[in-house]
C-alpha cells in the first residue's frame, strides 16, 4: 500500500475544557432549569427567551412559508425514509413463547422506548434532511412522544422555517428552540418546561457531543459521532469527476471532515487529485471543502483490490463507496462501515437526502461496533420466560447447584422452594 496523498495527524483525544464546560452547563440546567436555558440561549447568539417550545402555529406557518419546490423535495424523503424504516421494521418480530425443554417456555416482545429527544443541529445551515433521518424513524419504531430540539437562528427564537416544515412533515409531537449541550441536559434531567425523555439521538458539535456522553446512563443515546468521512474504494475503470464529486460533497461539511480514496490505479490517483482541485475552482463556497481536504484527504493505492478492501476494515469508514467494474465480488471481502454504496450510481448524497437509509452513522473508527441509527434504535427486545411446575422440577436442581457454588444461598433457596419433587 503506497500513501500517494496524506493527511495531517489528527488528534482527538478528550478535551479537558470541553468537559469542564459541558459538565458545568448540565450542573446549571439542572439546578435552574428553564433559567439557565435561557441564559445559555443569550449567550451563544439567540433571543431572550421564557418558552423554548415552538408553538403549532409556527410549525404550521413555515411549512407553508417555504417554496414548493423544496415542500415537496422534503416530502418525497420523507415518503422514501418511512418506506425503508417500515421494511426494517418488519424484520425485527416478537418471538412466541416456545417450549425449549419440558415446562420451559422462553420468547422475546419488541417494544419501543416511551419517549425520544431527536436533536437537530442548526449549526452553519438548516439541517432539516436530520430532522427526517431522527423523527421519521421513531415514529416508526411507535415511539409514542417524540420531541426535537433545534437550535434557534441567530438573533431569532425560532429554528429555520424548513427545519419546521420537516419536523412538521417528519411527524414531531413536540419542537423546541433549544440546543447545544444545555438542550441535552434539558432532555436528559428535565426542567418546568420540558419533560425528560428516555433517549436522546441525533449528530452535533463537541459540546453537544460531549453533553451525549456525560448523560449517557440517566438517558440512552444512539452512539458518540465524530467528523464526517467517506471512502471510496475504486479500481482503473472508475470515473474521477464522480469521485471527486463524492469526495467535495463530503468536505464540506466542515473542515474537519475526512474524504479518502483507495484505489490500484496510479492513474486514477492522479486523476482524482488533478480533478478534486479543478472542481474546488467551481465550487461556490469552496473554503470549507479545500480546508477539509488539504488537511484531511487521503489517497492510497493498493496492490489489489482485496488489500483495499482490508484497509477499509480497518478504518470502518462512515461511508463506503465501492467504485469498481465488479463491485460485488468486493462485498463479502467488506464488514466495517456505517452504510455501504454500491456501484457508480450509488452516490453518498442519495443516502444523505432521498434514497431511504439512514445518514446519522457511526464515525471515527465505531463502526467496527455499531450500526447506524435506524428503527432498531428506538426499539428494546425484551425477553420473557414462563415455567410450570415440571419445567421448574428440571431447572431448580441445577439452579440450586450453580447458586451453593457461587456462595449465594438464598438464590439456592429461590430455586429449592419451587421443586415440587424433593430431591
Amino acid at each position: 500500500m503506497f500513501c500517494y496523498k496524506k493527511a495531517a495527524e489528527k488528534n482527538f483525544k478528550d478535551d479537558p475544557e470541553i468537559f469542564t464546560s459541558v459538565k458545568e452547563i448540565i450542573e446549571n440546567v439542572r439546578k435552574e432549569g428553564d433559567s439557565a436555558l435561557s441564559f445559555y440561549s443569550q449567550k451563544f447568539g439567540s433571543a431572550a427567551m421564557d418558552s423554548f417550545r415552538v408553538p403549532e402555529e409556527e410549525i404550521k406557518k413555515a411549512y407553508l412559508e417555504i417554496s414548493n419546490e423544496l415542500r415537496g423535495a422534503i416530502e418525497q424523503a420523507a415518503y422514501n425514509i418511512k418506506n425503508f424504516a417500515l421494511l426494517q421494521r418488519d424484520t425485527i418480530k416478537p418471538l412466541l413463547a416456545t417450549e425449549t425443554s419440558r415446562g420451559i417456555f422462553l420468547g422475546h416482545s419488541v417494544i419501543p422506548v416511551d419517549s425520544c429527544c431527536c436533536y437537530v443541529p442548526g449549526g452553519n445551515h438548516p439541517l432539516f434532511s436530520t430532522a427526517l433521518m431522527l423523527v421519521i424513524p421513531a415514529r416508526t419504531a411507535g415511539v409514542k412522544r417524540v420531541c426535537a430540539a433545534v437550535p434557534p437562528m441567530a438573533g431569532s427564537r425560532l429554528p429555520h422555517p424548513a427545519t419546521l416544515a420537516a419536523l412538521k412533515i417528519a411527524g414531531a409531537n413536540e419542537v423546541y428552540a433549544v440546543g447545544g449541550a444545555q438542550a441535552i441536559a434539558a432532555f436528559a434531567y428535565g426542567t418546568d418546561s420540558i419533560a425528560p425523555v428516555a433517549m436522546i439521538v441525533g449528530p452535533g458539535n463537541k459540546y453537544v457531543t460531549e453533553a451525549k456522553r456525560q448523560v449517557y446512563g440517566k438517558v440512552g443515546i444512539d452512539f458518540i459521532a465524530g467528523p464526517s468521512e467517506v471512502m471510496v474504494i475504486a479500481d482503473e475503470k472508475a470515473d474521477p469527476a464522480v469521485i471527486a464529486a463524492d469526495i467535495l460533497a463530503q468536505s464540506e461539511h466542515d473542515v474537519d471532515a475526512a474524504g479518502i480514496l483507495i484505489t490500484t490505479s496510479k492513474e486514477i490517483a492522479e486523476r482524482v487529485s488533478a480533478e478534486v482541485k479543478e472542481q474546488l475552482e467551481r465550487l461556490d463556497a469552496g473554503d470549507i471543502a479545500a480546508g477539509a481536504w488539504d488537511k484531511n484527504g487521503i489517497i492510497m493505492i493498493a496492490d489489489s483490490l482485496e488489500e483495499a478492501a482490508e484497509a477499509a476494515n480497518e478504518i470502518a469508514p462512515e461511508h463506503l463507496e465501492i467504485n469498481t467494474e465488479e463491485p460485488d465480488k468486493l462485498i463479502p471481502l467488506l464488514r466495517n462501515y456505517g452504510s455501504l454504496f454500491i456501484g457508480e450510481g450509488s452516490a453518498e448524497v442519495f443516502g444523505d437526502y432521498v434514497a431511504g437509509t439512514n445518514h446519522t452513522l457511526p464515525t471515527m473508527g465505531a463502526a467496527k461496533y455499531t450500526g447506524g441509527l435506524s428503527v432498531m434504535t428506538f426499539l428494546k427486545v425484551c425477553t420473557f420466560q414462563r415455567i410450570t411446575d415440571e419445567g421448574a422440577d428440571l431447572l431448580a436442581p441445577v439452579a440450586e447447584v450453580m447458586a451453593l457454588n457461587e456462595g449465594l444461598p438464598a438464590h439456592a433457596g429461590a430455586a429449592r422452594v419451587r421443586m415440587k419433587k424433593r430431591y
